[in-house]
């Protein structure tokens, strides 16, 4: 079964791979015979390659920087690991160790080997902070992390979250927070085990962090604090992964690197079209975008996503977790971060957490809204300051709006040339129309519409369907167009809003599934 399976997968990786290579070069070809014979030059071409983002496109660049760094890094960490393994083999020379007052392992070189293995040290260490006064730690063996399970509704997932953290975590060093559940939420969490917090009066999820971290002093007796929504579950690695990243001293906090749960067989087409669609934009931010935005060089990333992410005690306690006014926490938290100067974010792809996505498309929607809405408060409360990270938020809000208005327009006009085709003759009496109709064409015909749109969306699909190794998504990559035009008209919708609602940041509790496999 394995063999068919693995079959199956190169079968579909290639026929992926042919497809978008053969659709890539076909858009290419035409879109640059397009932009040549519109006479807009250069501004033609840059106006094509934004069908693909060029933030994705320089933040991809950043990326494959950052991982020819880390690749070289690793090449010259490997070198003194080999001399230290041949040097605990030779004897008395296992025996020696190299003690000195303030001595890094940069300044003892080779010679500092130690009984306990080759593990004590690495040619890049450094001297280890201890838990006193402002001193960070930084061994991973020694850091100490809670979890925060923040909760409202929950009770059909709660428990999945809760079993998925005990893998990783001593029951009480687990704190649920039940803001004001009507269901079971917070009886089930006690059964477990885990310390449990219920809120009389619904404070919201930053409501609810806040009150929890207060009521434990959480910042105080640990050195991170884990924020995990509940239905989240982590991967085996996570903890890992996390406090790898946490013995940087000036890490802040690490994002988490989510995958969206893919459960068919739980979901009906709409909820496979959502959960597909959700992959595949997952896969792109943070392999294409946020890899590059957390490299240590360039600390500009925009968001450190609440559904599974850990933020050192000493930032967390310098941020305003829950400021009036605003929908949703986590964009806010990381412009604290960023504004105040606490560290840089971190990201790795060794901190992977499941989310589960929306079920109905009206939870897709108010997800949205309420992530779009919680980015524009977030901008409108900090504003930009001097900064390489405003400098990068600058461009990205510039290329969301400016796509998202070109979208919608281009949209409109191919609705307009599509029913001009197929009822022109219906259309004809309707004053202007005709003449209309035929100025666009004459610029923007049809087919051209068509394969602008549609095609690089769709090769964008074939690469994730090649990477994924899901020949599903070749279908469902059909549906993610209109997806994205409702995205597009969200995120335009919800700037005026911002700046004229106050959110209290309430939950809206969606469709949930239990996590439990049948």
């Amino acid at each position: 079964m394995r063999i068919v399976r693995f079959i199956g997968g190169l079968l579909t990786g290639l026929i992926a791979l042919v497809l978008a290579v053969a659709l890539f070069v076909f858009w290419l070809d035409f879109a640059t015979g397009l932009a040549a014979a519109s006479g807009l030059g250069r501004l033609g071409y840059v106006f094509l390659w934004m069908a693909f983002g060029l933030n994705l496109l320089l933040w991809t660049l950043v990326g494959l920087l950052r991982l020819t760094e880390d690749g070289a890094r690793a090449v010259l960490r490997r070198e003194p690991e080999r001399k230290r393994r041949r040097a605990s083999v030779q004897g008395s020379d296992r025996e020696k160790v190299l003690v000195g007052a303030g001595a890094s392992s940069a300044e003892a070189g080779d010679a500092v080997v130690a009984e306990s293995g080759p593990d004590q040290g690495t040619g890049d260490a450094t001297l280890l902070s201890t838990r006193s006064g402002d001193e960070v730690v930084t061994d991973p063996d020694e850091l100490t992390l809670a979890v925060i399970i923040p909760a409202h509704n929950e009770e059909p997932v709660i428990n999945t979250a809760i079993s998925s953290a005990m893998k990783l975590f001593q029951r009480w060093d687990i704190y649920v927070v039940s803001d004001s559940s009507k269901d079971s939420t917070a009886e089930i969490a006690a059964r477990t085990g885990v310390n449990v917090l219920e809120l009389l009066t619904n404070r919201g999820k930053a409501g609810a962090i806040e009150a929890i971290i207060e009521e434990f002093s959480l910042t105080e007796n640990y050195d991170g604090v884990l924020i995990l929504d509940a239905d989240t579950e982590l991967h085996a690695g996570y903890v890992e992964g996390a406090k790898r990243q946490l013995a940087a001293p000036d890490v802040a906090a690490v994002a988490g690197f989510v995958v969206s749960e893919w459960k068919p067989w739980e979901r009906n087409l709409i909820g496979r079209i959502i959960s597909a669609y959700r992959d595949r934009l997952y896969f792109m931010l943070q392999y294409f975008m946020r890899f590059g935005q957390t490299w240590k060089r360039t600390n500009v990333a925009f968001i450190v996503p609440g559904f599974a992410s850990v933020y050192r005690s000493r930032a967390l306690e310098q941020i305003t977790v829950n400021p009036p006014g605003l929908v949703i926490e986590d964009f806010n938290m990381t412009f604290e971060v960023h504004h105040k100067r606490l560290g840089r974010v971190s990201m790795n792809p060794d901190t992977k957490a499941y989310s589960q996505d929306p079920f109905t498309f009206g939870d897709y929607r108010k997800q949205v809204r309420r992530w779009t809405l919680g980015f524009w408060q977030t901008l409108r409360r900090h504003r930009l300051w001097f900064s390489l990270f405003c400098l990068c938020l600058a461009l990205y809000v510039f290329e969301v709006v400016l796509v998202s208005l070109l979208l919608l327009v281009t949209v409109a006009i191919a609705a307009f040339v599509l029913l001009g085709t197929v009822a022109g003759d219906v259309m004809a009496g309707l004053p202007f129309f005709t003449d209309s109709f035929t100025a666009v064409t004459a610029f923007l015909p049809l087919t051209a519409l068509a394969v602008g749109l549609l095609v690089p969306d769709y090769v964008l699909t074939c690469v994730m369907t090649m990477i994924r190794r899901r020949p599903s998504y070749l279908f469902y990559g059909l549906f993610f167009f209109p997806i994205r035009v409702v995205d597009a008209y969200i995120s335009l919708r919800m700037i005026p809003k911002a700046w004229t609602t106050e959110s209290d940041g309430r939950w809206s509790s969606p469709v949930r599934v239990s996590n439990k496999d049948e």
